[in-house]
């Protein structure tokens, strides 16, 4: 019998039809109703002499059907539910054991925004991927992300794709130059939902199009600091990367950054980052700037590793006891350091007739920046400089226009091995209008090498000696202490890293060395070789990132870098 509520089938239908409403009327009947499986919307009449053509499906229950057809089936509903009954669901189904302060930050504030705009700014060593990768696990238990895009700086691409990987069984296919071209004429990430790319890669004129067409429902930017943009008075300098952001920014529904130095003491520039997140939330960096102070900021979580606490209450991270080694330049080395200043003096006042005067400055300072790290490092850098200034005197390019500058606070975000290169055609330019100046340059240029080259045969480097009483020193007090006997010892130079390791060699201690020319396979063979083998590594910025060296109790800063978020990375 037709009655509402009953299941019927027939050949007007592709499948069965449960009714939801019956009208009689004139020569048939009205029927409303679903069909059960596609779920499409039914309302069709029926004549009084077609009811013989239409049966009543009855189910019977049947267990002739294999077991585990009926176990997948409820598994499935139970996971749609789950997270309606388990709060921390993404947990229990990965392999990570997060700390209180981690599911603070995912549960008690990310995962509560309905529309998540949001910075995760916790210091260096809090596990920021964790916390990511138990976002990217959530929504998609949720049913909230299925198109998820991770963009992070080169080098770290492997170490997320791993962690995503083990910890959540969570594939993503990395695009590069190399996908792009076996994809050709095609678009990857059109094909792909769960992807990973370089910053960098990314930003680049040609690839940008292909990001600005893609829509995403969760992104997430580590290191997002890196695209930066900044004020000089009513301009706006926006970097390459920061573009990419305002592209992201749009395509993407969910957008979650990961900094461990958001702030680079510019309100201004802080506050263009948070328009990323949420255009025009805050007006001017005023209001940014009182929203820290009052606390009450809701784009964005920052915890100290001071702040960090496990479940019993302890500290995650061990106090630091920072020391200051002074010492005063030898008369030989202050001397050098004065004809130095002399001579980047003289450049700069012929740059400030050029407009590109600022980032020539810049570049200029190359040099007095070189002597802070080693004279060694200065006499490499005179070196390159008078092989350049000696090319330009056999050549005709002298009166050619200077090439353009990268922009100074654009490089400071670079990775190591691409900063090294942009500094080292820093240090060969020249300002000489003719050849009788570039003749009294390669003069200045050869007598600073002169001066340079007789403080080192002499050994009257002060820093030099006060880091070998520093390393003696060090070892004594570990081994008072019971302290891992391993020594850190950080530069910017390549050149100073190269110098030091000989030096340290001579001094009869083992030692041996990261830098940013390493890819991460070398870096983390270098990180087991000193863990279980040598006394003493020095590293450059590269140390710092993708690898961990948190056995050693010692570190010792050689120079210190021009940005205070690479000082705070090192720590």
């Amino acid at each position: 019998m037709l009655t509402e509520g009953t299941i019927i089938e027939g050949d007007f239908w592709p499948e069965p039809v449960e009714v939801k409403r019956l009208e009689e009327v004139e020569d048939g009947y009205r029927i409303v109703g679903s069909t059960i499986n596609s779920l499409q919307h039914i309302d069709d009449f029926i004549a009084f002499s077609d009811l013989p053509k239409i049966k009543t499906k009855e189910f019977l229950l049947s267990f002739t059907q294999p077991g585990y057809e009926a176990f997948l089936a409820l598994e499935a509903i139970r996971f749609r539910y789950a997270s309606l009954f388990d709060p921390l669901l993404a947990v229990n189904v990965s392999k990570v054991e997060p700390l209180p302060f981690q599911i603070e930050a995912v549960y008690g504030y990310i995962l509560k925004l309905p529309h998540i705009r949001f910075l995760l700014a916790d210091d260096p060593g809090a596990g920021k991927t964790i916390m990511a990768g138990l976002v990217i696990k959530e929504l998609k238990l949720r049913g909230l992300a299925r198109r998820i895009l991770i963009v992070v700086p080169g080098h770290l691409k492997d170490q997320w794709r791993r962690e995503m990987q083990e910890r959540f069984k969570e594939t993503f296919i990395v695009f590069d130059r190399y996908t792009l071209n076996a994809f050709y004429g095609d678009n990857f990430l059109l094909r792909n939902n769960q992807v990973i790319t370089s910053m960098d890669f990314a930003k680049q004129e040609e690839i940008l199009p292909l990001f600005a067409s893609s829509h995403w429902d969760l992104t997430i930017v580590d290191e997002a600091h890196k695209m930066a943009a900044y004020r000089y008075g009513e301009k706006v300098e926006k970097t390459q990367r920061y573009k990419l952001g305002e592209t992201l920014s749009k395509t993407s529904t969910h957008l979650l950054f990961l900094t461990a130095t958001p702030h680079k003491g510019d309100p201004e520039n802080f506050r263009l980052l948070l328009d990323l997140l949420n255009p025009g939330f805050f007006a001017t960096s005023e209001m940014v700037e009182a929203s820290l102070r009052d606390k009450d900021n809701p784009l964005f979580i920052r915890r100290l590793k001071e702040d960090l606490r496990d479940f019993e209450g302890k500290p995650l991270f061990t106090n630091r006891y920072p020391k200051t080694i002074k010492f005063r330049l030898s008369d030989e080395e202050r001397e050098l350091y004065q004809e130095l200043s002399q001579y980047v003096v003289e450049q700069y006042n012929k740059a400030l007739t050029l407009d590109k005067k600022r980032n020539i400055g810049f570049a200029l300072l190359i040099l007095q920046r070189r002597m802070t790290s080693s004279t060694y490092a200065l006499l490499k850098s005179l070196e390159r400089r008078k092989n350049r200034l000696e090319d330009l005197l056999k050549s005709s390019e002298l009166n050619k226009k200077l090439p353009n500058l990268e922009d100074f606070e654009e490089v400071e975000d670079y990775q190591e091995k691409e900063r090294w290169e942009i500094e080292e055609r820093w240090e060969t330019i020249s300002l000489a209008r003719n050849k009788e100046e570039l003749k009294k340059e390669i003069w200045t240029v050869e007598g600073l090498i002169e001066r340079a080259k007789e403080i080192l045969a002499e050994e009257k480097e002060v820093k030099l000696s006060e880091l070998k009483k520093a390393i003696e020193e060090g070892f004594r007090k570990l081994r008072e202490v019971g302290g891992n006997e391993k020594i850190l010892i950080f530069t910017e130079s390549k050149d100073t890293l190269e110098y030091l390791v000989n030096k340290i060699k001579s001094w009869g201690y083992s030692v041996n060395y990261i830098h940013g020319g390493m890819d991460l396979s070398e870096r983390v063979k270098a990180e087991r070789v000193f863990r279980d083998e040598t006394q003493i590594m020095v590293a450059t910025e590269a140390a710092g990132e993708g690898i961990n060296l948190q056995f050693c109790n010692l570190m010792i800063n050689y120079d210190i870098p021009w940005n205070p978020n690479r000082l705070e990375q090192r720590i």
